[in-house]
């Protein structure tokens, strides 16, 4: 009985790869829900493919999927932070050269 209850709940770490190099990135669940495209993908009642497995391929460069999993962490941290609450800049840790990029990857990932 109590291996049931294990097969029908979700991982606690799901996995994120990079389908243009290779990377994967292993984060928590919860932080993975903070944008919706992993949410819906993620999600079990959705029955896709990268739900049963929890693993999820996205065509973007190591480096993009590094940082937009990098924000996903940040914003799960200091998401419901209070208005005074200090909060660290997260601009700070982009570097110039990948920010278009980042910007178009974390629009499509809804971050």
């Amino acid at each position: 009985m109590a291996e049931e209850e294990d097969k029908s709940k979700p991982s606690e770490w799901v996995k994120v790869v990079s389908k243009r190099d290779g990377h994967s990135f292993i984060v928590p669940r919860e932080v993975a829900m903070v944008s919706g495209f992993l949410r819906n993908t993620f999600d079990p009642e959705h029955n896709f493919m990268e739900g049963a497995e929890n693993t999820c391929t996205v065509d973007e460069r190591a480096i993009i999927v590094e940082k937009v999993m990098e924000y996903l962490c940040h914003k799960h941290l200091y998401g419901k932070a209070g208005a005074r609450d200090e909060i660290p800049d997260f601009e700070e840790r982009i570097p110039p050269d990948i920010a278009l990029e980042l910007l178009m990857a974390a629009d499509f990932l809804e971050a």
